[in-house]
């Protein structure tokens, strides 16, 4: 689909208005320094399993958090999460959800957001730049899960919301929860400090094997798409992006060493739908190989692949002048963080953090103290990386980063409603089908 006028029109729409306004909810976020006993109200879009447990680990996260405000697209998600988040006793007590402050529907997102101070952002992706554009005008702090954007116009629109983040001191932490794993963390302090060298190549995998899906039981077209998001590429930029983006951001971290995001120059990709073939899985692939070239003649090695029966593999490597480091492998036998060469270091994996959980200590952290976390950048030039390989692998082609970026093809359908026909789109056929 290539129908750019719909994130416009959505983007329009980010000054947000609401009843919860009129209910005397105060639109201001900044929650600074020496606020320690001051509540910080949330709000959750987006009440799958994924929202829910991140509003269970931002309500752990601090004893001064209250959510405040559900929206989803589905009443039945919306009362499935409080029901689970009140028969919590650890954290029931700061489910403080009226009646009147559960919202439903597609634009469910504008009536949350003036109610709250931070807003949890864990719909399909597809949605993710609509709603943190609206986060960021309204000036919320956020935690969006990631990815952040399905195509280009989504990356561009994440892109210029960072910066106003910024210029606001609003702070965003992203669900790319490796970043907040101890493991990791070490890790890249000592990639960076050049323990292995000049970083020569890497490798990153997600394979395994396949996932839930939902039947069509009489839904229409959107509703029974957006419930079996998973496998539609408007929303959820296929599992490349979904779910493979995690690996993906590690090696662009392995790759900054000066803090600023590395992508790629650009991609080689082949991919295809070998196993999955039913109508219940929408039309993504199955199963990507991608070739990154990053500045310098670095290239890493991907693959992701969603496929019963095959051996699973979860796990990035980066090779250097001097020695190789590797997050824990089973396939390879390495329990732990192993770096080889003179600088040889191993962190077993057992003494890892809880980093679903830490990610939102630190963003509750960083708002009391005045001093922001804005992840959203580096988020962002992680899910263009899996764009590029999407792109490249659909349509056959080489694809550089900036083409990804600067595409106008957008996937988000235009005048999205429930009412509306949206037929499937057909599957990829590399040589045949558009990059951009």
């Amino acid at each position: 689909m290539s129908r750019d006028s719909s994130r416009r029109d959505f983007l329009k729409t980010t000054a947000v208005t609401g009843s919860a306004l009129a209910a005397g909810w105060s639109a201001a976020a900044n929650v600074h320094a020496g606020g320690t006993g001051q509540v910080i109200r949330v709000g959750l879009i987006g009440c799958g399993g994924r929202g829910t447990g991140a509003a269970e680990q931002c309500l752990n996260a601090d004893s001064n958090v209250r959510l405040v405000a559900v929206g989803d697209a589905f009443r039945d998600r919306a009362n499935a999460c409080l029901q689970t988040l009140r028969n919590n006793n650890a954290i029931a007590g700061r489910v403080n959800v009226d009646n009147e402050l559960i919202f439903t529907g597609l634009d469910a997102y504008r009536q949350v957001i003036p109610a709250c101070d931070l807003v949890i952002l864990a719909t399909p992706p597809g949605f993710r730049p609509i709603h943190i554009a609206a986060a960021v005008a309204a000036r919320k702090h956020i935690f969006t899960e990631k990815p952040v954007a399905v195509d280009g116009p989504g990356v561009r629109a994440c892109l210029r919301a960072y910066l106003d983040a910024k210029q606001h001191n609003l702070a965003i932490v992203a669900g790319t929860q490796r970043r907040y794993q101890t493991g990791y963390r070490e890790s890249m302090r000592r990639i960076h400090d050049g323990a292995i060298g000049q970083i020569t190549s890497a490798r990153c995998y997600w394979n395994q094997g396949g996932l839930w899906h939902a039947d069509r039981a009489g839904r229409g077209d959107v509703e029974w798409q957006i419930r079996n998001w998973l496998y539609f590429c408007w929303l959820s930029g296929d599992h490349i992006c979904e779910q493979h983006v995690h690996n993906i951001d590690v090696v662009n971290w392995a790759l900054s060493p000066d803090g600023t995001s590395t992508v790629p120059l650009r991609c080689t990709a082949l991919g295809g739908r070998a196993a999955r073939t039913q109508p219940h899985f929408g039309h993504i692939f199955d199963h990507f190989a991608c070739d990154f070239e990053y500045p310098g003649g670095v290239h890493v090695m991907s693959q992701c692949r969603q496929i019963d029966g095959c051996p699973g593999k979860i796990t990035e490597s980066v090779s250097g002048t001097r020695g190789t480091w590797g997050s824990p492998s089973r396939e390879e036998d390495r329990p732990g963080y192993v770096m080889t060469g003179p600088n040889a270091w191993t962190f077993q994996a057992r003494n890892d953090n809880q980093p679903y959980q830490e990610e939102h200590i630190q963003l509750i952290r960083s708002i009391r103290e005045g001093r922001p976390i804005n992840d959203l950048k580096n988020v962002a030039q992680s899910t263009l990386t899996a764009i590029m390989g999407r792109m490249a692998a659909y349509s056959g082609q080489v694809v550089t980063s900036h083409q990804a970026l600067n595409s106008r093809l957008s996937l988000m359908p235009a005048n999205l409603s429930f009412e509306m026909k949206l037929p499937e789109p057909a599957v990829a056929v590399p040589g045949h089908t558009r990059a951009f």
